[in-house]
């Protein structure tokens, strides 16, 4: 019975401590600014030393030693990577119950919530405190924006990177504050950016743009002269002068250009009609197409098939690039055929020296006997010149015109309906038979892919 009514007297000392003896700090928010240094207040209320105590302060939100007051030592190896050598507590504030944290060159991630713990043998207590961290940004910056219909100046104050929003003022030389015409707030990852605008009639005075966070504040003045109002008043004139010439400038320039594309657009259209003089009738050879290829009955069309024709592998035929050529090779004068595209997202047109390797892997070039151009994934066109050459076509060609000049040395490419010209090679030198080339470039696993079409020319387009 002694020993359970001991028991009963140390647990009642004990919450009579616990109850005698309270951890305290403020209530509200302790704001500060990035930069500067803060105390962190907490105090042990009646006043008793915390010199024999353990003092803790921690991160609440991201579970971070801050400073750690521990047998009579400061353990800073424990604190964490983001605080060290940036904290204190007042070591001789401690005997007095101040376990207060001096917080040096806040940062803005430095904001969060923050307890201080304070643990004796016998007793412990906690507060938190609320640590908001803004940013001091540039000073304010006035700008002159235009003249007004009704002889005011427009006057922009603008100010940018604060946090949280500051307070941004207009005032005139009396220091009364001055309503804004329009006021802007914008925030992003840098801080908030505030615009306000006024109108100003007085031609001899001074006005002052001022922006203020807590106990900071920054202002610009500007003083406004009646020079000034002639200046821009001047200004104005000359620069409504120059928005008229640039304007009658601009539509003479359109016009220019609106006529050169005329003119252009008629000569191509002459010359495709003078190119179709040259018509050639164009069938393909069999004996030449990859036997991934098949050709129609009357040798106009070709596309991939679904499996390798039961074809010879005679010298004539490519065998590993789907490329065939035309029956007809040409070897003096001129010669123009037509090819439709339509519904393709690939393919290789133009025309093949009768000497071109057909075996193995084939680069399409004029050094290697190719004059070729090409479509690839649906919107890329290309020259095939030895380096490929880019080609930026407005309009995607459903018909391509192919045109040779043999003694010229010169093959040109024609969309036929849009009439316009997609690339010549030109001052080549010709020594044997040249005959239509074509290839599909379709992959043999899509079965239903469309044809490439010898067409027939039709003189009404």
């Amino acid at each position: 019975m002694k020993l359970v009514g001991v028991a009963l007297i140390f647990c009642a000392l004990t919450d009579l401590t616990s109850e005698l003896y309270n951890v305290v700090g403020p209530a509200e928010p302790l704001f500060t600014v990035a930069g500067e240094d803060v105390i962190l207040p907490c105090y042990i209320k009646p006043n008793t030393s915390a010199v024999n105590m353990t003092v803790e302060w921690f991160r609440l939100d991201q579970d971070e030693i801050v400073h750690l007051y521990k047998n009579r030592e400061n353990r800073i190896t424990e604190h964490s990577q983001s605080y060290k050598g940036r904290t204190a507590l007042f070591q001789d504030e401690l005997q007095y119950g101040n376990a207060s944290l001096k917080l040096s060159t806040v940062q803005v991630s430095d904001e969060g919530f923050y307890k201080c713990f304070i643990e004796s043998n016998s007793w412990y207590d906690d507060i938190t405190v609320n640590v908001k961290v803004g940013a001091i940004g540039t000073y304010p910056l006035i700008i002159i924006e235009e003249f007004d219909h009704s002889g005011g100046l427009r006057l922009l104050c603008e100010c940018k990177g604060w946090n949280p929003e500051p307070e941004l003022l207009w005032l005139d030389s009396e220091g009364d504050v001055l309503i804004s015409d329009t006021t802007e707030t914008h925030k992003d990852a840098k801080g908030f950016s505030v615009k306000h605008r006024i109108t100003v009639h007085n031609s001899e005075t001074k006005y002052h743009c001022r922006v203020k966070l807590r106990h900071h504040m920054l202002q610009t003045d500007i003083s406004v002269s009646s020079k000034m109002f002639h200046i821009w008043r001047t200004s104005v004139i000359w620069i409504s002068i120059a928005v008229v010439f640039g304007t009658i400038t601009a539509a003479a320039i359109a016009t220019f250009v609106y006529i050169r594309r005329v003119r252009y657009l008629r000569r191509i259209q002459k010359e495709i009609a003078k190119r179709r003089k040259y018509a050639v009738d164009v069938t393909l050879d069999p004996d030449t197409a990859h036997k991934s290829l098949i050709l129609s009955d009357d040798g106009k069309q070709v596309r991939r098939g679904e499996k390798k024709q039961n074809v010879p592998d005679n010298p004539e035929r490519f065998d590993k690039c789907g490329n065939v050529l035309g029956k007809q090779g040409f070897s003096s004068g001129r010669f123009y055929f037509e090819v439709q595209v339509k519904g393709k997202t690939d393919w290789d047109l133009g025309v093949a020296r009768e000497s071109i390797n057909r075996k193995g892997k084939i680069a399409l070039s004029p050094q290697n006997g190719y004059w070729t151009v090409r479509l690839r994934n649906g919107n890329q066109y290309s020259a095939c010149a030895g380096t490929s050459v880019s080609l930026s076509l407005k309009v995607k060609p459903q018909k391509v015109g192919v045109f040779v000049d043999y003694e010229e040395g010169l093959v040109s490419f024609y969309d036929v309906e849009s009439k316009s010209h997609i690339y010549s090679f030109t001052d080549h030198w010709f020594t044997d038979k040249l005959y239509p080339f074509l290839n599909p470039c379709t992959n043999i696993k899509s079965t239903y892919s469309a044809p490439m079409i010898i067409a027939p020319i039709n003189f009404s387009e």
